[in-house]
This record gives structure tokens, sequence and C-alpha cells, in this order.
């Protein structure tokens, strides 16, 4: 490997609420190891890797100028993101220029920004369960109405959707907005071309306004490859607002900074609109280095390297739980970072409840997080986004204090 996935980064102090919150009341962080165990983050979805050089250069180069006053969106930031989907997504440089580009505070604020285009408070929103927190969180603050279409797993354990399900409840609930999330967060999905054309049909039928987070896109795994929700057709292409960022690709999430592609021109008018109303919708500009140095062959070629390390991890934990966690069920991931692990079974076996579980890996800290907020009535979600040196530690824990105890 060029880069380095092998340093065990102390986090302590540096504002990293993945270790500097756990234990502290009125959160939802797990809690403090006991004496004796130090923290391993495997909770909050960051990373625990230096990012790609090229990244701290690009914004150390900008800061050694003395002036961080009102400034507007370079061309070189354009060109960056519109390069980085030609040759990783396959867009199409003729459709995607920069007026198909618009900033956003954080995909959250992107897809309220969004869905406002053809919701009101008040109306449903369809959204696949198991769900990413944030998608509640925003849509409950927002007043919107959650309808959950379950996806299933199929016999080999492979999450899918239910297309009956999704055209039922948009027809029930006469709904005309929904979430979709590509890769899927928590399950880890990296949806097929075929998979996305037939959900897009379920939309066109119910004319139903998609977004689509994307924000995982470069996070694949044992080589999946992502199919951006606009290009699968014409129509998915002018129904669809994409939200994407590099804060997961690139451990950025502190920089704060994210960008919608739409290009259907009425759309964009009008998430543009929306999102400029609190006049708070604007860049941070080492924000935007940050994005320029990490949309860069070095960036590319950091983030193949990402890919291996994650996906050799995932092996890793996925067997790991096969051969000494019985009665504990993972449907291996194909793009994130996360395991979404189903308790039920062991809980039943060895009468325990999944708080008594969550807390049994809290003491001997491993900082895994509880996972029914997502959806998952036992569940756990556990970041794998670490040196295999702290993963292989976590699960021998795991194995020693909680689930062979």
């Amino acid at each position: 490997m060029k880069y380095d996935f092998t340093s065990i980064m102390d986090r302590r102090g540096k504002d990293a609420i993945a270790v500097d919150s756990l234990g502290k009341p009125g959160g939802f962080a797990p809690g403090a190891p006991k004496e004796g165990f130090d923290p391993i983050p495997m909770w909050v979805a960051d990373m625990n890797f230096p990012t790609v050089p090229s990244i701290p250069a690009a914004i150390v180069a900008r800061a050694q100028h003395p002036a961080y006053g009102y400034f507007e969106p370079t061309e070189a930031y354009f060109n960056a993101i519109i390069r980085w989907h030609q040759t990783r997504n396959g867009a199409d440089p003729a459709l995607l220029t920069p007026e198909c580009i618009g900033y956003e505070n954080g995909v959250l604020g992107g897809v309220l920004s969004a869905l406002a285009c053809a919701a009101a408070p008040g109306d449903g929103v369809l959204v696949h369960s198991p769900t990413y927190i944030g998608f509640t969180k925003s849509l409950k603050n927002a007043g919107y109405r959650i309808v959950h279409s379950p996806l299933v797993q199929d016999e080999n354990g492979v999450w899918r959707m239910d297309y009956a399900d999704m055209d039922a409840k948009l027809k029930q609930y006469k709904i005309h907005a929904a979430i979709f999330c590509s890769p899927h967060n928590p399950c880890g999905r990296v949806w097929e071309k075929w998979e996305i054309e037939k959900a897009m049909e379920v939309y066109k039928a119910n004319d139903c306004l998609v977004v689509s987070d994307e924000i995982w896109s470069d996070i694949l795994l044992d080589g999946h490859k992502h199919t951006p929700t606009q290009l699968v057709s014409e129509d998915a292409r002018n129904r669809t607002i994409a939200l994407y960022a590099p804060s997961k690709t690139f451990n950025l999430a502190g920089l704060v900074g994210s960008y919608h592609i739409i290009y259907n021109p009425t759309l964009r008018d009008r998430a543009r609109a929306l999102g400029s109303k609190s006049h708070y919708n604007n860049m941070n500009v080492l924000s935007m280095h940050a994005l320029i140095g990490g949309y860069s062959p070095e960036g590319a070629e950091w983030v193949d390297e990402l890919c291996q390390v994650l996906s050799g991890n995932v092996r890793f934990a996925c067997d790991y739980i096969r051969d000494h966690f019985p009665g504990v069920k993972v449907s291996r991931p194909e793009g994130t970072y996360m395991l979404f692990l189903d308790c039920t079974d062991w809980c039943a076996a060895h009468g325990k409840t999944i708080d008594e579980v969550q807390k049994a890996g809290w003491d001997v800290g491993v900082a895994w997080q509880d996972g029914r907020i997502f959806g998952g009535p036992c569940a756990i979600r556990m970041n794998l986004a670490l040196p295999l040196t702290r993963v292989e530690e976590a699960f021998r824990r795991l194995d020693q204090y909680v689930f062979n105890a």
C-alpha cells in the first residue's frame, strides 16, 4: 500500500465525537469503557484513517493566504466534480455542466430542500427501512410523514427492494416524493442497475420526485460498482435530485460541504430557491479547497486503496461472526464501511436483551451503536473503518467478553 491505513490515530482531544463524547450524558453516544479497556470507536460513521495527503496540502496552501473573506466557487471546484463523476461514475460531461451542480451545507439539508420541491409538511415521504437515522430525524423535524417500505432479505440474505410494496404505499398514501439511498445505509447494498431501473419505473408510474442520497457512492467493496440513479434512463435524470459529498469518501464531515446534481432545470431552480431561503447555505472556502484536493488523481488512487482495506476488514468481520458468534446474523455489505448486526436469535438463545449486549461491548471499549434507531428491533450498527489490528482486537473482546463470555 502506498498510503497509511495501519497507523492508529489518537483522536482524543481533537474534537472527535467518535471518542470524546463516549460516556457523556444527554447524547446518543455509547457508554465509556471500564477501567483497563481503551475505546475502539466503531459507531459514528467517520473513519479512523488519516485522509489523503492532497487534502491537507490544499487546505494549508489556501490557509497560508491571510484573507478569508467572501468568495465564490471557482472553476476548479466545478471541474473537479465533473471530472470525478466522469471518470468514476460514467457521467457525460456534455450533460453534467457547472449549472447542474449546487452547493449544500450537508446532504440532509439538501434532502429537505429537494423534498420541498414536491411535498409540504404533513405529506408522506417514502423511505426504505431499515432507515438512516438522519433521514428519520430530518423528516420528522420538517413535519413530513414517514412511510416505510421495508427491504426484504432473499434466500441468500441479500437485502432487496419490495417493488410491489413500494407501489402500493405510493398509491395508498398519495405520495409524490421519495428518498432513495444508494448505496444503502445501514444495509450496505450497492444496487445493481436493473434494481434501480425497476425502482425508477415504480416512481415514474406514481409521478414521484426521487431524492437520491449517494454520499456513500465511492465506498465500494470487493469490486462492486455504483450506478448513479440519474444515469439509468432519461426519465430518471429528469425526476431525480442527487446528493453527494466528499465527506464519507475522505473523512471530511467536520469541514461541512456537500453538493447536488440536478439535470432538470425546473427542479434545479426550485431546489436552489428553497436552499437559499436561510441565507446560510454557503460554502466554506477551506471546504472547497479540500474537495479539489480530494477529487484529484491522488485522491482517486487513495480511494482505490481505501476500498481494498475496507473490503478486507469486512471479510474478516463477517467471517468471524459466522465462525464464532452463532445466532448473530449479518448480510455482508457491498458498499459503505458499516455492518448491521441482527442479534435476535442470539439474544433469545441466551436470555439477553439488546441493551445488555450493547453495554457489554461498551464496557470493554467496543463503542458500537444501537441499531434500533435505524429500524432494527434487535440490531447493532458497527463501523469497520479502522486499521485491521483494531478491528481484530474489537472482535477478540466481543468473543471473550460478550458473545462467548
